[in-house]
């Protein structure tokens, strides 16, 4: 059962404020929730808690019991998978058949990868003699980097928060979490869940609210968060990059993208139709790795614009508790109208409009929901907006190339370089592409198959750093050498 009111959670316990703001279902834009917007006393609170849980009993804890109280963690997300669910739909509006299948699954399994990683990292050691005749021994240790703030996008809400909590508590770190205004009910819920399987008070907090003067802002520059982790908007990176200077505390973001996909003439027609048809329209292409920019080699190009338009004038637009639906809304009437913008955009940059390119006729109360078509161009040069810049909504353009060093040149030539799909047959075409672009992954013949083992992160304006398996640890914790003098 969904909740009115959604409360901060601080040192175990769920926290009201006298400030509150709505929480609005994207399906009819209509109110379902309030939510309790934490100022600055609440957030010195939860940071103050989670200092408290590092030096007290989640500090002193064996790694043994830590790893222990994180596979009881996704045990219990497990058991409570429709209570997840329900909340994670309600706040996005995504169809259940996507949410059932990525956001739940994979946010319970987050904990599962990083406990089992940091059950098994190895250390350096070196033997090494010393100027005296004797000898001296160095190992490795990995300390907890502290209390870590981490700020959650609303696209994937769950699934991106528990990606940076939970190789966070696997490595001994407390946390304090500011969720999306939009999205703030899976963040609460998971509060709900550490209490149950006995995770210490102040190890997970979460304070909801805004950016600038909020519990975005209050988090960020709090002298005692000693690391930040952010995924969402460059522009928003940039400010926290800035607030973390303040104290040199460590930093991981994960920022836009306007994604390339590259389609060679010898691919497996088929796959790559599917694929991008996924990777432009999924999560109503609300996805950072999607592909905004397709590139298709001229033999194929009327055939693949073709099919693509029949696929997406074939997916049904709907609510999420119906199993046929293929896309629901977009998160708010702010973005429905941002998306929209850039419709108009491209109308006057001179698109040739395949498909879309508006609202679709919604019934009843669906009427005043975020709703857009999925919506594909041609015809536009490279230097139109609508392919400079992350729109972030149902929308792709599709452009002919000619020659391998044209296409690498077109999809290389934009400020971000978080991910490339690549579609071809020739292994070493695909090899040579992959390793030319510039970018953090880069898929060959799929799109957002993840190992959770493997490093992830953005290239140029879309990111710093990486994360996943062992290169989460270097974030989340700090590597020491022990030098024993025998």
């Amino acid at each position: 059962m969904l909740q009115d009111k959604i409360l901060n959670f601080i040192n175990g316990e769920f926290v009201s404020t006298n400030k509150w703001f709505e929480n609005r279902t994207p399906i009819s834009n209509a109110v379902i929730g309030q939510v309790a917007e934490a100022g600055k006393a609440e957030v010195d609170a939860a940071v103050a808690a989670a200092q408290a849980a590092l030096k007290g009993p989640w500090g002193k804890m064996t790694l043994a019991k830590r790893v222990e109280l994180l596979e009881a963690l996704v045990a219990e997300i497990n058991n409570r998978f429709d209570e997840f669910l329900e909340a994670e739909c309600a706040d996005t509006g995504k169809p259940k058949s996507l949410a059932s299948h990525i956001d739940i699954p994979r946010g319970a399994a987050n904990f599962k990868v990083f406990a089992d990683v940091i059950k098994n990292v190895p250390g350096e050691f070196f033997d090494m003699a010393t100027p005296d005749g004797s000898t001296a021994i160095n190992y490795t240790y990995r300390s907890p980097v502290g209390v870590v703030g981490v700020i959650c996008p609303w696209n994937l809400p769950l699934l991106l928060m528990t990606w940076k909590v939970g190789p966070a508590l696997a490595c001994g770190n407390t946390v304090v979490v500011k969720p999306s205004e939009e999205t703030p009910r899976t963040a609460a819920l998971l509060g709900e869940v550490m209490n149950k399987v006995g995770i210490p008070k102040g190890v997970y907090n979460v304070v909801h609210g805004f950016g600038p003067n909020s519990a975005g802002e209050f988090l960020t520059t709090h002298p005692d968060v000693d690391a930040i982790t952010f995924t969402g908007e460059t522009r928003t990176g940039e400010i926290i990059n800035r607030a973390a200077s303040v104290g040199s505390r460590p930093v991981s973001l994960e920022m836009g993208g306007k994604n390339a996909a590259i389609v060679f003439a010898d691919c497996d027609f088929d796959a790559a139709i599917e694929g991008t048809l996924r990777s432009a329209f999924a999560n109503c292409g609300q996805v950072c790795l999607g592909t905004e920019r397709v590139y298709v080699e001229r033999p194929i190009f009327e055939k693949f614009v073709a099919a693509m338009k029949a696929g997406a004038e074939k997916l049904k637009i709907g609510v999420p508790n119906d199993l046929a639906t293929g896309m629901g809304p977009l998160i708010s009437k702010e973005h429905q109208n941002k998306v929209l913008s850039y419709f108009q955009i491209a109308k006057e940059e001179g698109a040739t409009i395949v498909t879309g390119g508006g609202v679709p006729d919604m019934p009843g109360e669906l009427q005043d929901g975020c709703w857009v078509q999925p919506t594909i161009w041609t015809g536009l040069p490279e230097t139109a907006r609508v392919i400079k810049e992350e729109i972030f909504g149902p929308c792709c353009h599709i452009a002919p190339f000619d020659s391998e060093e044209e296409v690498l040149k077109k999809a290389n030539d934009n400020i971000y370089g978080l991910a490339t799909a690549i579609w071809t047959k020739d292994v070493s075409r695909a090899n040579r592409v992959a390793q030319q672009m510039e970018v953090g992954i880069a898929w060959v013949n799929s799109w957002f198959l993840r190992d959770l083992r493997t490093a992830f992160g953005g290239a140029k304006q879309s990111g710093i750093g990486r994360e996943g398996g062992v290169h989460s640890l270097e974030f989340y914790t700090e590597l020491k050498n022990i030098c024993i003098k025998l």
